[in-house]
């Protein structure tokens, strides 16, 4: 989950996407690498429970199967994130292949049939290893006037990463989020981005909703503060598309 800009949805999708995916069956491991560390918390994990959580990935100082701890939602886990990740630019600058910190930590994890890794804003280090260490990426994108500012910067770069560093990494596509049907610009924010990305944008779009908003403060993902709620069933048939595409992409390829 990619986007340089914040706000725009990414770690309320990591969360839902991963807890609709889950209650369908997949076995999901999210992978916190998010200094703030608001997927951890929007799972319900307690801040004396981190530990050294993705920061010990980075730092070498722990396995993977170390730091993963279950959450409330049956057949999802989480690599927590903890503030130490907010050196990291500058503490792993000198680091031998400091871009391929990640993927060598998440090189031998195959217990899991999914794994997302949540990104901070911006497109500093820790951006740059969740972008070596992925198949692919999945870009939330606000329904806003500034939507599509910064996101060509984002392509570019991982056309950087495809050609120097990661030459199988593909777009899995763009989530709008917060859309809101009754507001003329974000209709045509909708429709502006699907015209210039094409099949790129999936159909499924996420609605503003005040239960995926509160959800967080609870620890639990939508789906299981109001699974009737129109915030939890766009992000079940976003699972079910996504599931599509995975299947689609795997067969081409």
């Amino acid at each position: 989950m990619a986007n340089q800009k914040g706000g725009v949805g990414k770690t309320t999708t990591a969360i839902n996407l991963s807890a609709a995916l889950a209650v369908g069956g997949s076995k999901v491991l999210l992978v916190d690498i998010d200094p703030q560390g608001n997927a951890s918390t929007g799972l319900g994990i307690d801040q004396g429970l981190r530990r050294g959580g993705s920061y010990s990935l980075f730092a070498g100082e722990a396995r993977l199967e170390e730091m993963i701890l279950t959450t409330n939602v049956p057949n999802l886990r989480i690599v927590p994130a903890v503030a130490d990740l907010i050196g990291a630019d500058i503490e792993f600058s000198g680091v031998v292949r400091r871009e391929f910190l990640l993927r060598e930590a998440l090189r031998d994890q195959s217990e899991d049939d999914i794994i997302f890794i949540d990104c901070p804003p911006g497109l500093g280090l820790l951006t740059l290893n969740a972008l070596v260490a992925a198949d692919a990426v999945l870009v939330p994108l606000q329904a806003e006037f500034f939507a599509l500012e910064g996101i060509s910067q984002l392509m570019r770069t991982i056309e950087m990463v495809r050609r120097n560093l990661n030459t199988g990494l593909v777009v899995e596509g763009i989530v709008l989020t917060m859309t809101d049907k009754r507001n003329n610009l974000s209709e045509q924010v909708s429709a502006d981005v699907r015209g210039h990305f094409g099949s790129q944008v999936y159909e499924t779009a996420i609605p503003r909703n005040i239960r995926i908003t509160e959800a967080p403060s609870h620890g639990v993902p939508v789906l299981l503060y109001d699974f009737r709620s129109a915030g939890a069933q766009a992000y079940l048939a976003l699972a079910a598309e996504f599931l599509k595409r995975s299947r689609e992409r795997q067969v081409a390829a």
